[in-house]
């Protein structure tokens, strides 16, 4: 009957010992998502599970959620292993820069195109940054972007500074725009204004208004600001179908869960067949 106990309590200490680890695991190595659109088609596709290394930039952790509504949580990492570069593909939350909240219900899975420091701009459809000779992005649909007429797709236009500019950008000719790093100082003009007027409201949480030809923090002069993080250009594969940095701005560096690692499980979304010659693939 000892015996018997023995084992049980022991069972028991295993069981509690081993659900310990794999949420520590879970926490603070990997997380994982569901990816439901096509966005970043061909790399990755609809019903693919992706497993996220935290690693790289540390395991966050978000302060003072009252709801999923909560205006910039307070976000801290873990030291991280190592740094975001071009081209790597991250997890993160949905930047709301409307409602200036950041949205943990919602997961987007997207490429970096540029990271803190760059001039990012996309020429002819094709993406750039300013003395970087790398390919960024996925350069097969840019081409195929390059070589269509604007009536074939109808770009979203974006009205570039300044104010009374009559000149757009589109997804096919865009920028540039600097991606701000954490302690940047930058002279607010208002041809810049357009740029990083949400990232400024989300790090501050205070109003920007325009008075006459003055730029108004609360009430205050604003001629130049201090960025308190680093930021990101995102991108999606399916350049024709993505919603992306091209349509909500840059990416506060708090937002980011992780970079995405590995397929362990595909589905197909319409038949429901499993794609077992995605399981296990790496995301590159």
């Amino acid at each position: 009957m000892r015996n018997i106990h023995k084992s049980i309590v022991q069972g028991v200490a295993v069981m509690i010992i081993a659900t310990t680890i794999a949420i520590g695991l879970r926490i603070l190595v990997f997380g994982t998502c569901h990816v439901p659109s096509s966005s970043m088609e061909p790399t990755i596709y609809p019903g693919d599970n992706i497993i996220i290394n935290k690693l790289t930039l540390g395991s966050r952790f978000l302060k003072n959620l009252d709801s999923l509504d909560q205006k910039r949580p307070e976000a801290m990492r873990l030291p991280g292993w190592g740094k975001i570069h071009r081209n790597d593909i991250l997890v993160f939350n949905f930047p709301n820069f409307r409602k200036m909240k950041m949205r943990l219900d919602v997961f987007y899975i997207k490429r970096c195109v540029a990271i803190p420091g760059d001039t990012f701009f996309i020429e002819n459809g094709i993406y750039k940054v300013k003395g970087c000779r790398d390919v960024l992005g996925y350069r097969k649909a840019q081409k195929e972007l390059s070589g269509m007429n604007e009536t074939d797709f109808r770009p979203k236009e974006f009205r570039c500074p300044p104010k009374d500019s009559l000149h757009f950008w589109t997804i096919k000719d865009y920028g540039p725009i600097y991606v701000p790093k954490k302690n940047d100082t930058l002279k607010i003009t208002m041809n810049n204004l357009r740029v990083y007027r949400n990232q400024i409201r989300y790090e501050t949480g205070k109003t920007v208004s325009i008075r006459s030809d003055s730029i108004l923090l609360d009430g205050k002069l604003l001629s130049y600001y201090v960025f308190k993080m680093n930021y990101y250009f995102m991108a999606g594969d399916h350049v024709l179908n993505s919603k992306d940095s091209r349509y909500w701005g840059l990416l506060p560096e708090d937002h980011i869960i992780g970079k995405a690692f590995i397929i362990w499980k595909s589905k197909d979304p319409v038949s429901g067949a499993y794609r077992f010659k995605r399981f296990l693939k790496v995301v590159d």
